[in-house]
C-alpha cells in the first residue's frame, strides 16, 4: 500500500489520490517498479487542504482510523509512506523525510493487533520541484520491491 500526504486540486477534483502530475509520476516510478496493479495508493487525509498545504497533524488524526481501516481490509504487506507528512503521521515520528527516507520501520495498529514493515520515501510532487532526487526514490522504491518479492518465510 502506498499512503501519500493529502489530495491536490486534480485529486480533489476527480475524487482519487494521486492522478495529477505528482500521481503521474508516481505511476511511472510504480511501472518501471513492476508495481502496476499490485499496490492500493491512498492518503493520510481525504481532502484537500486549504491552499493546498500539508495537512495538518490534527487533520492526520482526524482521518487515522480510516486508514488504519483500510489497511485492515486490504491486508498489505508493507506500506510505502510518500513524504514526510505520511511518514511522520503513520510512524509517529518527528525526523524530516531526508532522514527517514529508505529505511525500514514498523508500523503498529492503534490496538496493536497489527504491524506491517513500513518504509518511507520522497513524496513525488518533491521530486517534480527537486529532479536531482530521484535516483534517492528510485533506489527507495527498488529496496521496496526486493522485500516485497522476497519469498515468505513459512510460519
Amino acid at each position: 500500500m502506498v499512503i501519500g500526504e493529502g489530495p491536490g486540486q486534480e485529486e480533489d477534483l476527480q475524487g482519487l489520490p494521486f492522478v495529477g502530475r505528482a500521481g503521474k509520476l508516481l505511476d511511472r516510478m510504480l511501472a518501471a517498479a513492476g508495481l502496476t496493479d499490485r499496490v492500493l495508493i491512498t492518503n493520510t487525509v481525504f481532502w484537500r487542504p486549504p491552499g493546498n498545504r500539508t495537512p495538518a497533524p490534527h487533520e492526520q488524526v482526524i482521518c487515522a482510523p480510516f486508514v488504519e481501516r483500510a489497511i485492515q481490509l486490504t491486508a498489505p504487506r508493507m506500506l510505502l509512506l510518500a513524504g514526510g507528512a505520511s511518514a511522520k503521521s503513520l510512524l509517529k515520528k518527528d525526523e524530516g523525510i531526508l532522514s527517514l527516507r529508505g529505511r525500514w520501520f514498523e508500523w503498529r495498529s492503534a490496538d496493536g493487533s497489527l504491524e506491517l514493515p513500513a518504509m518511507p520515501t520522497l513524496h513525488p510532487a518533491f521530486l517534480l520541484r527537486q529532479p536531482g532526487a530521484k535516483k534517492r526514490a528510485w533506489s527507495d522504491l527498488l529496496t521496496f520491491t526486493e522485500r516485497l518479492d522476497r519469498p515468505e518465510r513459512p510460519a
